[in-house]
């Protein structure tokens, strides 16, 4: 087990809340938790899919398996069940601070697609930014 890898007790509490894996066919010859550990390994670390170590399985595998959960929404699922675990555990502050400070976006983000639509698929997912949202030119420039 990887220093970042989930421990046995973080596995017992995530193991329930994860999908049902299909029963009919080839056993898989990864484990969940190994590629779920790859995942995280790649998100807490940023390297590029392909120099996720083999220890976690195929990179390929791994990246498969986090875009096809981001793409149905079972990341999203599991985030909110773990967050209503915690927070009836009463391990959750819900304190607000507000910051007014402005954020500008670089400026090659206003040449954003043309057609965003005709990608293959949406970067967040199934959660679908507003059509009111965006960058680009505005009457006061960028």
């Amino acid at each position: 087990m990887g220093r970042g890898d989930l421990t046995d007790e973080q596995w017992a509490v995530l193991e329930p809340l994860l999908p049902r894996g299909a029963r009919a066919g080839r056993p898989p010859v990864w484990a969940r938790r190994q590629l779920i550990d790859g995942i995280r390994f790649r998100v807490r670390t940023g390297v590029p899919w392909r120099d996720v170590p083999a220890e976690y399985g195929p990179w390929s595998r791994v990246y498969d398996l986090f875009s096809r959960w981001q793409r149905n929404g079972t990341w999203q699922r599991i985030i909110t069940r773990l967050q209503s675990l915690a927070d009836a555990r009463g391990a959750i502050t819900w304190d607000l601070s507000v910051d007014s400070t402005v954020c500008r976006a670089h400026q090659h983000a206003a040449e954003a697609r043309k057609h965003g639509d005709l990608q293959k698929e949406p970067p967040g997912g199934i959660f679908k930014e507003p059509g009111d949202h965006g960058l680009g030119r505005s009457r006061g420039g960028f």
